[in-house]
């Protein structure tokens, strides 16, 4: 009996892992240090900041999955929200801010 409840709870948690989008999980902005855990909410994926002078609030939310997301980002040293969009691959997401859909600023973030 301890075996199979074992088997099952391993069957769960290894299929949980499977369900999370790439997203999901803790990133570094490697300009500033900051980290940000991007977990699901309403809106998608919220990205929570979780460290330093903005510790605890939020930058946006994207939606999507697998690889391509797309949603709000806000620079909150600027207090200004942009399109954003980020693309993962691996362990790296390319996250970008737009205005006018056109001129697009961006930085390559590291799963930690």
């Amino acid at each position: 009996m301890l075996r199979h409840t074992v088997l099952a709870i391993a069957l769960v948690t290894s299929t949980a892992a499977l369900a999370a989008e790439p997203i999901e999980g803790t990133w570094l902005r490697p300009s500033t240090g900051t980290l940000v855990t991007f977990a699901p909410c309403a809106n998608g994926y919220c990205g929570t900041v979780q460290n330093g002078e903005f510790q605890g609030q939020q930058i946006g939310a994207l939606a999507g999955s697998g690889a391509s997301y797309s949603g709000s980002i806000t620079d909150l040293a600027e207090d200004k929200t942009y399109k954003g969009r980020a693309n993962i691959e691996g362990n790296a997401m390319k996250l970008e801010g737009c205005v006018l859909a056109v001129l697009c600023r961006g930085e390559t973030w590291q799963r930690q």
